[in-house]
């Protein structure tokens, strides 16, 4: 179905990332996904385009107010490759916004230029190894020191994306303790460099797939963070954290959208070309049924996440709806790619071929930026249940 949201000048940016992947990341993609890293460097790359400072303004060296649209393009053309930017959208879409919405001037002329120009590449800390979706268990402690000066920053985080390409760390830690009225009382915001003393790695985790990004436990032991680096206000990070939940969720969206649409792509010249009995397997008519499903769901699907990003732009995009798109979107993507996997047979399953790795990296839409349970539990409040 004919797609409304893009202008001219959206398909020329679209042009423009098409060919730098093609000239700077497939060559390289196998051996990032070998070393479950991608090059530094490549962020550097992107500065010099200028796609590591949307949203940032232009007196920080960034792009200014943008629409989403474009980081969605990226996503898009990254899926259509079946390749990634290691955790260029956690940096850009997910981390960058705490910075913009929270940082004092004096934070932003000292870390939003370095963004822009992909000098400073951005994680975040939230999960602990005992802590997931209930942040408000939170157990790292950050205690501000007798002199008033900096706070002492202990405890360990999990399942941090991007952490060992990054040079600022944003760590959620209690600040203060918890009360029974309110567990959520009493945590805040760090930005803490990467090179502090005392913030240490831990394993690189293995996944089964986004193999070109790398996750890793982190440990702070007695890292002490300037009062200069805490973002917002003590004891109210707990809020912060839930503020950019919605476009986080429909990144992941888009996300999965586009990896259905590549999916189907790539089954359909996969079926077209592969021979059984004679004949291609695109003549059965299962195959034929099979892919007219998978097409009709997804362009179900794309209608809603559009419609998403129009209210993204809009800024209306309200938490239950990006619930219900990110639920919609992360099923459904994980029933297409199965489906056009199946359709591949044996060869489906070799990591040479781009439908295996997008069947890999897709499974985990369903888990992280809330799993599809926290989100019917969202749209189930919504509805008053």
């Amino acid at each position: 179905m004919k797609r409304s949201i893009y202008t001219e000048e959206h398909e020329a940016f679209r042009a423009m990332i098409r060919d730098f992947i093609a000239k700077e990341v497939e060559p390289h993609f196998a051996q990032w996904e070998q070393d479950n890293l991608v090059d530094r460097d490549l962020f550097r790359k992107l500065g010099a385009l200028g796609v590591m400072g949307f949203d940032i303004p232009e007196e920080y060296g960034g792009a200014g107010e943008t629409s989403y649209k474009y980081q969605a393009i990226i996503t898009e053309e990254s899926a259509r490759a079946a390749v990634s930017f290691g955790h260029y959208s956690v940096s850009t879409g997910i981390v960058l916004p705490y910075l913009l919405n929270l940082a004092n001037e004096e934070q932003k002329q000292r870390w939003l230029p370095g963004v822009a120009a992909g000098e400073l590449m951005l994680c975040v800390a939230m999960t602990e190894p005992g802590t997931g979706s209930d942040l408000a268990g939170i157990r790292a402690s950050a205690k501000l020191s007798d002199d008033g000066t900096h706070y002492v920053l202990n405890g360990s985080k999990t399942f941090i994306t991007g952490a060992r390409n990054s040079e600022l760390c944003i760590v959620a830690a209690r600040t203060s303790p918890a009360t029974p009225e309110n567990r959520r009382h009493g945590l805040s915001l760090f930005v803490v460099p990467t090179d502090s003393e005392g913030f240490e790695y831990g394993r690189k985790l293995e996944k089964i797939g986004l193999r070109s990004s790398d996750t890793s436990e982190l440990a702070f032991n007695d890292v002490k963070v300037p009062v200069e680096n805490l973002l917002g206000k003590q004891d109210e990070g707990f809020s912060y954290l839930g503020q950019n939940l919605p476009r986080e969720r429909l990144s992941i969206s888009v996300g999965a959208v586009s990896a259905a649409t590549a999916a189907i792509r790539f089954a359909k010249e996969y079926v077209t070309e592969r021979q059984v009995f004679g004949k291609p397997v695109a003549a059965f008519q299962n195959t034929k049924f099979v892919l007219a499903e998978c097409a009709t769901e997804v362009a179900a699907l794309q209608a809603m996440v559009d419609q998403g990003i129009a209210f993204d732009d809009a800024g209306e995009l309200t938490p239950a709806d990006a619930a219900k798109i990110k639920l919609f979107a992360t099923e459904t993507a994980g029933r297409v790619i199965d489906k056009c996997l199946q359709l591949h047979g044996g060869y489906g399953y070799m990591l040479e071929y781009p439908i295996a790795r997008l069947y890999a990296d897709t499974r985990v839409n369903r888990i992280y930026g809330g799993t599809s349970e926290v989100m019917k539990t969202i749209i189930a409040k919504d509805l008053g249940l």
